[in-house]
Order: C-alpha cells, then sequence, then structure tokens
C-alpha cells in the first residue's frame, strides 16, 4: 500500500512518529520526518537508528510557515503526530501548548490547502479529549470535556483537520488514542504517562509508585497495534472526514499494571501514594475504549497481548537501556 509513496511524519522522532518511521520504511516508503527536538519532549535520533539513512530528517518545526510550505509539496501522506504532549507541561505553559498543538496543525492545514490539497493528513489525538467518562466503554459520540489545556488543543487541532476536511477537501482522518507504550518511549520522567515509567522503575529494581488506590482503571495499548491503526486508517478512503477511537477496549487497573510489570520483569515492587496536585487537577478517572467503530470501517483490531507487549518493552529497554535512562 505505502510503496514508492512520499510520506511526511511530523513529529517522527518521537516515540510513536520513530515506530511509524520504521513500519513506513520497511514497507518500501519513501519517508520524510520533521521534527523540532525540543528537550523533554521525547525526540531522540537513536530512535531511528534502524533505519538511519533510509529516511530524510529536517530538524524544523511544524510552525515554521516557510519549513512546511516546502514540505507538504509532492507527499501523498502526512501523519500529523508532531505536538506537546506534556499534561503537567500544558499546564503550566498553556500558550506553548496552544502554540504548538493549534497554530502548528493550523500552518500545516494552509501548507497542504496552497500547495498539495491531495495530500492526505492523519491526526493522532488523545482519548483526553473526552475528559471524564459519563458511560463506559467511551465511543465516539461521548460527550468531550477535556479537564487539561493539553486535551483542549488536541480537540481543537482535530476540529481543525475536519474542517479542512470537509470546506477545503484536504482529506483527514483523525484518531483519538489511548494510552500508548513500547520501545522508543522516553524514560527520563513520567510526565507523558506512566506505563513505561513503571517499567523503568520495574528494571531499576525500585518502587514503582501508584496513585490514590490503585483502582483507576486504564486501556493499554502496544504502539505495534497503533502504528497498524494509523496505517490502516491512512488506507481506507471510506475513513477520511472521521474521528475513530484506538484502543483495546480491555480496561486494566494501575495497580493490576504494576504488578504485572513486576512479575515479567522480575524486579521493583509496587508502592501505593498520593497524588500530585497537578495530576489531581487533571485526572479524568476511568477509561477504555468502544472501538466498535475503526475495527468496522477499517477491518483493524489490536493484536499484542499486554503481558507481551510488556515482555518486548523491557527487553528492547534491556538491550539499549543506555539510550533512554
Amino acid at each position: 500500500m505505502f510503496n514508492n509513496k512520499e510520506v511526511l511524519v511530523t513529529g517522527g522522532l518521537g516515540f510513536i512518529g520513530s515506530n511509524l518511521c520504521i513500519e513506513l520504511v520497511r514497507q518500501g516508503a519513501r519517508v520524510t520526518i520533521i521534527d523540532n527536538m525540543l528537550p523533554r519532549q521525547g525526540g531522540n535520533l537513536f530512535n531511528i537508528r534502524d533505519i538511519e539513512g533510509e529516511a530524510a530528517v529536517n530538524i524544523s518545526d511544524v510552525r515554521n510557515q516557510l519549513s512546511m510550505n516546502h514540505l507538504v509539496q509532492g507527499k501523498d501522506y502526512i501523519f500529523h503526530l508532531a505536538g506537546q504532549v506534556n499534561h503537567v507541561d500544558s499546564m503550566k505553559n498553556p500558550l506553548q501548548d496552544l502554540e504548538i498543538n493549534c497554530r502548528g496543525t493550523l500552518v500545516l492545514l494552509e501548507a497542504l490547502r496552497h500547495h498539495n490539497r491531495d495530500a492526505k493528513v492523519i491526526f493522532a489525538g488523545t482519548r483526553g479529549e473526552y475528559g471524564s467518562s459519563v458511560s463506559l466503554p467511551v465511543d465516539e459520540d461521548h460527550p468531550t470535556n477535556p479537564k487539561g489545556v493539553y486535551a483542549v488543543t488536541n480537540l481543537t487541532a482535530e476540529k481543525l483537520v475536519l474542517v479542512y476536511d470537509d470546506v477545503f477537501k484536504v482529506k483527514g482522518a483523525c484518531l483519538r488514542i489511548t494510552n500508548t507504550y513500547g520501545p522508543r518511549h522516553q524514560m527520563l520522567h513520567d510526565e507523558y504517562g506512566v506505563f513505561n515509567w513503571f517499567i523503568r522503575k520495574a528494571m531499576d529494581n525500585d518502587e514503582i509508585p501508584v496513585m490514590g488506590d490503585g483502582r483507576i482503571l486504564r486501556d493499554f495499548l502496544f504502539v505495534e497495534d497503533l502504528v497498524s491503526s494509523l496505517l490502516k486508517v491512512a488506507s481506507t478512503e471510506e475513513a477520511y472526514g472521521k474521528v475513530f477511537n484506538v484502543g483495546t477496549g480491555v480496561p486494566v487497573s494501575f495497580f493490576d499494571l504494576a504488578e504485572k510489570i513486576v512479575a515479567i520483569a522480575g524486579s521493583g515492587r509496587t508502592k501505593f501514594t498520593e497524588f500530585t496536585q497537578e495530576r489531581k487537577e487533571v485526572e479524568p478517572g476511568d477509561y477504555y475504549a468502544d472501538i466498535t467503530r475503526i475495527k468496522k470501517v477499517t477491518g483493524w483490531g489490536p493484536v499484542v497481548p499486554l503481558d507481551e507487549g510488556i515482555a518486548k518493552t523491557i527487553e528492547f529497554y534491556r538491550q539499549f537501556r543506555k539510550e533512554y535512562w
């Protein structure tokens, strides 16, 4: 499907972007990566070591109009993964969140409107757009009541993509992605989600801090399954103009997750701790996805069980620990 296709991946040196780029190159795509390499955001050239020399890398920013006007030309697909993804930072510095997530998306869409209306855009949003769950599992018609600035700017970016699809006929599809884990995630801090941080703590034979009573439920998705969903949506004509949940639909508590990681890693231990004020303010409570729509429209479904995904992630970091610690 992607053989000889011209593909641009924004945020391509980050966790999800790099895994996506590796698979795209494997499928024969001609990949261009754009990443601004902002500190602590997860961009890491080591992430694309497996495809070194096989993808073009442009250290720039989606907010740079001249760069984007040039980079979108001739592209068949744009996977828009660039964004400020730190929940805590989004509350401390909301203007940066607005700049990167909203203005960056608008600059990209304007570049496409003026220089390449034939490209197809796949936007990676977040399940945080829903906020606290009114009913479970959460489907795409669930109310959107974001609790943090990060989720608000993602929802706004999603709406921009859909408006440009509708009004300017720049085809766009939007994903609301659940908590994702796996290889190539940054491990310096726990502010982009705690799953991989739990793995780091276990590998360091340290205490895994489970907040509250540990009973909050989440839907945890292995990054290989997320990559396959991005590619499946991109290659399905009926997907454009629509929003899709991406997850497993299987709820797991944070306590059970921590215990499972300890068992698979063979080290570490679980410790209960209180929520920090920052996390308490943006914690939405239980969430797991209804993935009926994406299954029906594209045929996609997750295939990697949680235990297998954890084992693969631990194996990766045991091999390349020094690049991420």
